[in-house]
């Protein structure tokens, strides 16, 4: 996987520009995963939401034969922008303990709502599996 870093851009933190995926593999697209438990429970704290998620993504790529180091895009969808500037450290410690090392390409939008309203984040997820 290349990263698209043009080298009179600042690095992002968090997030890559782009990338670029040039060998055979397969495609895993999942649909947004909300931050609850196995039960169907949210936990009122946003990080705990953001961590839920992160491994209910991180299950489902595994599923697919793949691992954290495949996912490429993360689109995020938040409902309360004042909690999620307050948890930059608990999203952070999710993201190390789901994620590691690996920065895919992100986009992070602010929504008014999501379907369920228990639901302060949702994260849709694109990976690739190399074969």
């Amino acid at each position: 996987m290349q990263v698209l870093q043009p080298a009179d851009w600042a690095r992002p933190r968090g997030f890559s520009h782009g990338l670029v995926l040039d060998k055979p593999g397969r495609w895993v697209v999942l649909a947004g995963q909300t931050g609850t438990n196995e039960q169907g429970d949210y936990d009122d704290d946003f990080a705990a939401q953001v961590a839920s998620a992160l491994k209910r993504v991180v299950k489902l790529v595994r599923e697919a034969g793949g691992g954290p180091e495949h996912i490429v895009r993360l689109n995020w969808y938040i409902t309360r922008q004042d909690e999620y500037e307050a948890a930059g450290a608990g999203i952070g410690a999710a993201w190390k303990e789901t994620l590691g090392r690996n920065f895919p390409t992100s986009t992070l939008l602010y929504v008014s709502g999501l379907v369920d309203r228990r639901a302060k984040v949702e994260i849709e997820v694109t990976a690739f599996i190399p074969q």
